[in-house]
């Protein structure tokens, strides 16, 4: 069981601390948001940080009060105040004069949909945020039904035959409120993720990372293969690896290999495509389409 929280206070003495999600917390195999957790404790190391999570796998996780399964405090806020919830916090830990980060993580119903509001306003006023959206392109938490972040072709509880709409650009959308620091994080590049993760924490003002998260129950996938679908997505062309400054300096981290065979391992490796209408030439069309838009940004 884990330990109980102090105040809502973990705190350790030893030389590495212990990770922001703790063994024995309630996530499924191959989660991709454990992955990114892991990932994330590397990135704080020794530095404070709160956590604000709204209504999703992630809060789940915690557990029962007294005890959590995270090694940090954590606000658990309604699907969607999570950017204001947050922002409260930064104003207090700023007020206080205290090292605090205060990063929020929420899948991408809580983001890209119902929380949108308090995440455009907050990004509008550039509130010192660390924002991460692990995006499992459904609402996971809920019985999988579809999400503006659910892909071309995904077959939910409420797209019987596939989605019909492309993705929503929810990076596209946060780097236009020219915000410091907005990137796209790929777990199966760990060199690459950590850079980000890191660089995200230094900087002050609002910054936000959109990380592709595996989820087994509802991609229909094996719990093994999370990362190796990753690396299919990223090979595709499916999930672009880049970042954006200041909202207008795009940059490429990792270039794609356009393969069709890789588009069709990775389709092939998710039963949530099993039944879907949509074509692989109809996702080939609108990664191309994606593509060309985004290496016109990069200039």
């Amino acid at each position: 069981m884990s330990e109980p929280m102090l105040g809502g206070m973990a705190q350790t003495e030893r030389d590495r601390p212990e990770p922001l999600l703790r063994p024995g917390n309630t996530n499924c195999g191959g989660c991709g948001l454990s992955v990114m957790l892991q990932m994330l404790s590397r990135a704080v190391a020794h530095t404070p940080v709160q956590l604000v999570i709204p209504a999703c796998c992630a809060v789940v996780a915690a557990g029962p009060f007294p005890f959590s399964g995270y090694s940090a405090p954590v606000i658990a806020c309604a699907f969607a105040s999570t950017a204001a919830v947050a922002t409260g916090l930064a104003h207090v830990a700023r007020l206080n004069g205290e090292k605090t980060r205060v990063i929020c993580i929420a899948g991408d119903g809580g983001t890209a949909d119902i929380g949108m509001a308090a995440l455009s306003a907050a990004a509008e006023r550039n509130e010192d945020l660390f924002y991460v959206c692990y995006d499992n392109e459904i609402y996971g938490n809920t019985g999988g039904q579809r999400s503006s972040a659910t892909p071309l072709g995904a077959v939910t509880t409420t797209t019987s035959g596939g989605k019909e709409e492309p993705k929503k650009d929810i990076v596209g959308i946060m780097a236009a409120h020219a915000v410091p620091y907005t990137a796209t994080v790929s777990l199966a590049h760990p060199e690459d993720a950590l850079r980000k993760m890191r660089h995200a924490l230094e900087l002050a003002g609002f910054r936000f990372l959109h990380v592709l998260s595996p989820c087994p129950t509802g991609w229909k996938s094996e719990p093994a293969q999370g990362i190796e679908l990753l690396r299919l997505a990223v090979r595709s062309g499916l999930y672009p690896v880049y970042e954006i400054f200041d909202g207008h300096r795009v940059v490429v981290n990792v270039e794609p290999e356009m393969s069709d065979e890789a588009l069709a391992r990775y389709f092939a490796g998710q039963r949530r495509f099993a039944k879907s209408k949509i074509a692989l030439g109809q996702v080939r069309a609108e990664i191309e389409r994606v593509w060309q838009r985004l290496r016109e940004r990069a200039g």
